[in-house]
């Protein structure tokens, strides 16, 4: 007896050109699928959800929503590994009509949309729930971390960026206080001096600004912000704080890159 076996590569396969055929009537995707398509995206202050008259066309949030929330449903947390899923997992390319933003432009979605994504998400869980279209076990969580490439000095929580801006407050103060004794000195050899204050002052201020917006981001849910990796979290190690990813198990043992949380 022989084994089964697959089609020879290099012969032509009679595959089918719709996505509708990969997608069976009962998959779950397609509940995902109307469930987007039933929302306002505009009126839930989604960025792009209308498009303007110049420049080049963005990805529809719609398609970007359905990705998130994808990987949400299945224990994919990374803008990377998204990414990936749009070019190889056949339900995603179903979901998002072969659509394949990069990472960037995902992570850059989840950052731009953290208000309205939360209220979509927990809006979706709750129907779900519902409707008993998932299961509520509670995934397990090992010791396992791994580093990322964000820089400790790129992730951000509240307590570091409050001291960061009254640090900046204190150096503004100094450098408008020097700005007041170099007008009052004598003008020969102050000029330069003054030049260099005042770009000091332009530049301390564009940074303060932005550690501003930064905490405005932050909430009881969005507890830190990673600049480069926005995926990244800061935790402890038995070698000391690293900013990187926990590793998660399933039942059956089998290790992903997530977060705690219930499906």
């Amino acid at each position: 007896m022989n084994h089964q076996r697959g089609l020879d590569r290099s012969q032509n396969a009679a595959l089918s050109e719709r996505l509708e055929d990969y997608i069976a009537a009962e998959n779950t995707v397609r509940f995902l699928d109307a469930f987007v398509a039933s929302l306002d995206l505009h009126t839930l202050s989604f960025a792009k959800a209308r498009c303007g008259d110049t420049g080049r066309p963005p990805y529809d949030p719609a398609a970007l929503l359905k990705l998130y929330l994808y990987g949400y449903l299945h224990r994919i947390r990374s803008s990377r590994l998204l990414e990936a899923e749009c070019r190889r997992n056949v339900e995603v390319i179903w979901l998002l009509g072969k659509l394949a933003p990069d990472f960037k432009t995902i992570a850059d979605f989840r950052k731009d949309n953290l208000k309205p994504l939360r209220a979509v998400n927990r809006q979706f869980m709750l129907l779900c729930r519902k409707l008993e279209l998932f299961g509520g076990q509670l995934l397990a969580v090992d010791g396992s971390k791994f580093q990322a490439v964000n820089a400790r000095d790129q992730n951000f929580n509240a307590a570091r960026l409050q001291d960061l801006i009254e640090r900046a407050d204190a150096r503004l103060a100094e450098y408008l206080q020097a700005l007041d004794s170099a007008d009052a000195a004598e003008p020969a050899g102050t000029a330069m001096n003054k030049t260099e204050l005042a770009a000091k002052i332009a530049a301390l201020q564009e940074k303060q600004d932005w550690h501003k917006e930064l905490l405005a981001q932050l909430d009881e849910e969005q507890k830190q912000i990673s600049v480069t990796d926005p995926d990244t979290r800061k935790m402890p190690t038995a070698h000391g704080m690293m900013v990187g990813y926990p590793a998660m198990r399933d039942a059956d043992g089998g290790g992903r890159q997530a977060q705690t949380h219930r499906r």
